[in-house]
């Protein structure tokens, strides 16, 4: 998501250089990278304002929010009845609109690995 002109890498279009706010959806493979590695290059976006790693197995997001003096702020959302508040944007959304046509249910059977 980006507020303002995106600016992009190339002709391609498929790397924005401004992004305000970056979703991630987890998997069990790219869980580990997503939350360390590649959150650890994001916050070197200037313009990059709330990182939200969406959960694929439950109902739980996490936000990292950059405040003012540069430190990230995670808060989270558990539960479908959850709000998850963008700030950066001015947004607010409830679990259950964002996994609306999501089945956990099959996720929440499958056994441990």
């Amino acid at each position: 998501m980006v507020c303002g002109e995106p600016e992009f890498l190339d002709q391609e279009t498929d790397t924005l250089l401004n992004p305000t706010v970056l979703f991630e959806v987890l998997s069990p493979s790219t869980e580990a990278y997503d939350r360390g590695r590649k959150f650890e290059h994001y916050r070197c976006i200037e313009s990059l304002r709330e990182y939200v790693l969406i959960a694929s197995d439950r109902a739980h997001v996490d936000v990292f929010t950059r405040r003012e003096d540069g430190l990230w702020l995670l808060t989270w959302a558990d539960g479908m009845e959850s709000p998850v508040e963008l700030e950066s944007i001015g947004c607010r959304l409830a679990l259950a609109d964002l996994y609306e046509k999501i089945d956990l249910s099959a996720a929440s059977t499958a056994p441990a690995p």
